[in-house]
């Protein structure tokens, strides 16, 4: 309770909301790969150590149906980090926000989707700076937790999409994302990379289209340092 008074007066209320909406959609989806790992076969304190050391969702996804389909380890851990060379780009233009010595690597490890949208639908660097970190270290709590209740409950319910929450991400990103659409630029650059998803669905795997479409989220980082 302490923990989210302080966030509340820090970032605010709305800044506060979208962060636990993200956190707890984020928690739902780690469940969602604790139970997708355990099917493929993924002990559980792999499942554990990939959620804690690799941090990245759609990388551990993909990696754990490569290994349940009977891709060599190497290799499916190979695929899965090409999923998310886009985590250099943000790293270029998230440098600011980054900051220096040993919390540049911290922050580094903290990067994925999620707080990268939020940091950028901040209008000042300080405000981004402070989502990007709360969002970032409350899903690395999260994101675990998420992985090994999915992990436990891998018995009981072993496939996913019997639960139907493999959308529940996407769709709480939609929500967040709406209220930052009030400039033609980001209204621009979202219906970019909509576009891109849909034009790309047919001819990539299940699931990459809406990955390349983030291709267009460093346009928006661009955009927002040329404006500071």
């Amino acid at each position: 309770m302490l923990v989210m008074r302080s966030l509340y007066r820090t970032v605010g209320s709305g800044g506060t909301r979208n962060i636990v909406l993200v956190c707890l959609s984020v928690l739902i989806m780690g469940i969602s790969y604790g139970l997708a790992a355990n099917t493929a076969g993924v002990p559980l304190w792999g499942n554990i150590l990939l959620a804690v050391l690799v941090l990245a969702g759609s990388s551990e996804f993909l990696f754990v149906a490569a290994v349940g389909a009977g891709v060599p380890p190497i290799l499916a851990a190979a695929t899965s980090a090409l999923v998310n060379t886009r985590h250099l780009v943000f790293g270029f233009t998230l440098a600011k926000i980054l900051g220096k010595g040993g919390r540049r690597w911290i922050a580094a490890h903290l990067i994925n989707d999620e707080a990268v949208a939020l940091a950028i639908a901040e209008p000042t660097p300080e405000r981004r700076r402070l989502l990007y970190w709360a969002t970032g270290l409350g899903i690395l709590l999260v994101w675990p937790v998420g992985a090994l209740l999915g992990g436990l409950l891998g018995g009981i319910v072993p496939d996913p999409r019997v639960l139907g929450i493999d959308a529940v991400l996407p769709a709480v990103l939609i929500a967040v994302a709406i209220p930052a659409l009030k400039e033609r630029p980001a209204i621009a650059i979202a219906t970019l990379g909509t576009g891109l998803a849909i034009i790309l669905t047919p001819f990539v795997p299940a699931g990459i289209a809406p990955i390349l479409a983030l291709t267009t989220v460093p346009l928006a980082m661009i955009r927002k340092r040329v404006q500071v």
